[in-house]
């Protein structure tokens, strides 16, 4: 066998394969006497078929699959020797030349092979990036206090409805002339007027009693499907096709929440007695810890901003000839090269990122360890057990679960991913220069929209 690569061109090169009958002839023959010893035809007795017989009716074939399975084995073995970084992987030349596999001995194949681009990465103190911290200000304060209040609140039934309150109604579906439908859609459920989304028919909820009815358009009182579909008990597709959407709201009874008081009681219970002696200290913790939340916010948008930043600063070209056709061959789904081309751009982007953090693992050695997984894995097992308030394990047991997870290919990716972004993380931080700038909650995530990449 003989391999020879042309020179590149637009980071494509072509692979000459030049298979002799050498090469497969000794295997591909091998084949057929056992083929011969198993194989049971009518007019003989079982191993004595003549070998003419044999190789009339599966030399061909068997041939075939010697050849192609040699072209596969020597190919990757050629490009992983001589350390040829490609990108996709190889694809056969179209040739007007007609294989004669029965007549032929000697074959030639040509593939074309997309290759990587050669560039490093750098990233040194001269590199700037913003890292924002983002602050608990008052408004969020008041916010997340009375989401607390709220939490401890006492629900009590109300005679006349007020907005914000919970309204419990018999809920049935109208025809045209108002009339309740005999085989209509029919339940009972809690109407929170928070998920009313249009404000005329939210009136229609305020300063209602036990027995009051009224008739809405549920498909423009609720927005959200999904919960319309729960509250009227049938499947999110029968929304889509009501007979009729008018539905008569009876009233039933009427909740409200009473938030609890900020006093020394409710912070005994969020923070444990004595912990907390007064407002001024209560909003102080849950300004420290809703600060302490959103770091995870920040690391991410530092993320986004260094894959930002070194696409930009490594430009580099790819085969993006080469890789659109590819794109075309491998899909599942059949999809034409229009379609690639409408979705080429951000698979280009990610690709190009791809290399680049090929670059940042080898040149900051970042590598992640067997040892690694497993006790991150047990470390995540043990917070979900915590957060459900469940019994902890012990260590073999353990280890036990996360051998059992890592099994699963996603979960172990999954895991690989957040400790490779732990590690990365650390990199960005120690080698680029970061500013550090304060941000309110809500200017942060109107910049996280505007930045995505």
């Amino acid at each position: 066998m003989r391999i020879t690569q042309s020179k590149t061109k637009d980071l494509i090169a072509t692979l000459t394969i030049e298979v002799v009958e050498k090469d497969y002839r000794e295997k591909a023959d091998k084949i057929l006497k056992n083929y011969r010893k198993t194989i049971e035809m009518p007019g003989f007795r079982k191993g004595k078929t003549p070998m003419s017989i044999i190789n009339k009716k599966y030399k061909t074939a068997v041939t075939i699959e010697e050849v192609n399975k040699i072209l596969q084995d020597e190919m990757y073995k050629y490009i992983t020797d001589n350390k040829i970084k490609v990108l996709g992987s190889p694809m056969p030349k179209k040739s007007e030349k007609i294989i004669d596999w029965e007549k032929q001995n000697d074959f030639t194949f040509e593939f074309e092979i997309g290759l990587a681009p050669d560039f490093d990465v750098k990233i040194s103190k001269k590199d700037k990036l913003t890292y924002y911290n983002i602050k608990a200000d008052e408004k969020l304060l008041d916010q997340y206090c009375n989401d607390i209040a709220k939490r401890y609140g006492i629900m009590g039934n109300m005679e006349i409805s007020e907005e914000g309150d919970l309204v419990f109604c018999n809920i049935e579906q109208v025809d045209v002339d108002g009339n309740v439908m005999e085989n209509g859609i029919k339940n009972e459920a809690t109407v929170s007027m928070d998920f009313v989304a249009d404000k005329k028919i939210k009136k229609q909820f305020i300063g209602v009693k036990s027995g009051d009815a009224f008739k809405i358009n549920v498909m423009k009182a609720f927005t959200n499907h999904s919960d319309l579909g729960a509250m009227l008990n049938v499947s999110h597709e029968a929304i889509h096709n009501l007979s009729s959407e008018e539905f008569q709201f009876t009233v039933k009874n009427i909740n409200r929440l009473t938030p609890a008081i900020l006093d020394k009681e409710l912070f005994d219970k969020v923070y444990g007695e004595g912990n907390v002696k007064n407002t001024k200290v209560f909003r102080t913790k849950i300004k420290e810890e809703a600060e302490m939340s959103f770091v995870a916010e920040s690391d991410r948008m530092l993320k986004n901003d260094v894959v930002t930043y070194l696409l930009k600063k490594n430009q580099f070209d790819i085969p993006d000839d080469f890789l659109k056709r590819w794109l075309v061959q491998t899909s599942e789904q059949p999809v034409t090269i229009e379609q690639i081309e409408s979705e080429y751009d951000m698979y280009s982007k990610s690709l190009k990122w791809q290399l680049i953090e090929n670059k940042i693992n080898k040149n900051f050695e970042i590598k992640i360890e067997q040892e690694e997984i497993v006790s991150h894995a047990k470390a995540l097992i043990s917070r979900q057990m915590t957060q459900y308030e469940q019994p902890v394990l012990d260590d073999e047991k353990l280890a036990e679960v996360a051998e059992s997870i890592l099994k699963k290919e996603e979960e172990r990716k999954k895991i690989i991913n957040q400790i490779y972004d732990q590690k990365s993380l650390v990199v960005y931080k120690a080698n680029f220069k970061l500013i550090d700038k304060d941000i309110s909650y809500d200017d942060f995530v109107k910049l996280a929209s505007e930045n995505s990449f």
